[in-house]
């Protein structure tokens, strides 16, 4: 028997024998390609951030989303070209430079520790979150309508407290962003390995914003659990 038939599945049946786990060539490149730009976007969110905590520029609020809109927008519509990658940095930029505040105003009234905490837990979650279906190669697609409904209603919800200011809700609200952030990461690496997105682009956005909101949710619940009121 040849050798090789014994690494080979047999398409639409069953293994002949041990199953390859290497990835497709476009697929590898796919990801490889996300997750450089990815890391580049996070160091140059960083450092906007950190720009915007030196300077103080003050709180945006809602209209955080004015520019957010149109930058992803831009990405979206030039995702095909070159012209697209200035439009992620414009976007993760952006995003980074609004988070000045935020931190800062969490390190005057609770120092650095909900900040660390929300940190580190970020990254572990999205390196486990991201190993999982790298590991099982599980396809998350049948999750797509129960995600997409689930961060609407989470986002019309948080902008009605932004009105409201409910405690209660807030720290609601910032838990269900958390799993919803955590489930499309796994959602979105899924759809990179199973061939539903080859657009590298767009899988950076998608998981830079869900790492981002993920970050705020565990900083704003880290902040609530460490308050003394």
């Amino acid at each position: 028997m040849d050798s090789n038939n014994r690494t080979k599945a047999i398409p639409g049946g069953r293994s002949s024998g041990i199953q390859s786990t290497a990835l497709d060539p476009a697929v590898a490149k796919v990801l490889r390609s996300t997750y450089l730009l990815l890391a580049a976007t996070m160091g140059f969110s960083a450092i906007m951030a950190g720009v915007s905590m030196a300077i103080n520029a003050p709180f945006f609020g809602l209209w955080t989303l004015l520019p957010y809109v149109l930058c992803l927008w831009m990405t979206e519509k030039n995702k095909n070209n070159a012209s697209g990658i200035l439009w992620v940095f414009a976007l993760t930029g952006w995003l980074g430079f609004t988070l000045g505040p935020i931190l800062n105003m969490y390190m005057a009234a609770r120092g650095a520790e909900p900040i660390m905490l929300a940190l580190g837990s970020t990254a572990l979650i999205f390196f486990a979150a991201s190993a999982y279906v790298l590991t099982t190669r599980k396809n998350l697609s049948f999750m797509t309508g129960f995600l997409m409904t689930g961060i609407l209603v989470a986002f019309i919800a948080s902008i009605a407290n932004y009105f409201l200011q409910i405690p209660v809700l807030s720290l609601t609200i910032s838990a269900v962003f958390a799993l919803l952030s955590s489930a499309m990461i796994m959602w979105q690496t899924s759809a990179i390995i199973h061939g539903g997105e080859r657009n590298y682009i767009s899988a950076t956005v998608t998981l830079f914003v869900m790492i981002y909101n993920l970050f705020l949710s565990l900083l704003q619940i880290f902040g609530i659990m460490g308050s003394d009121d």
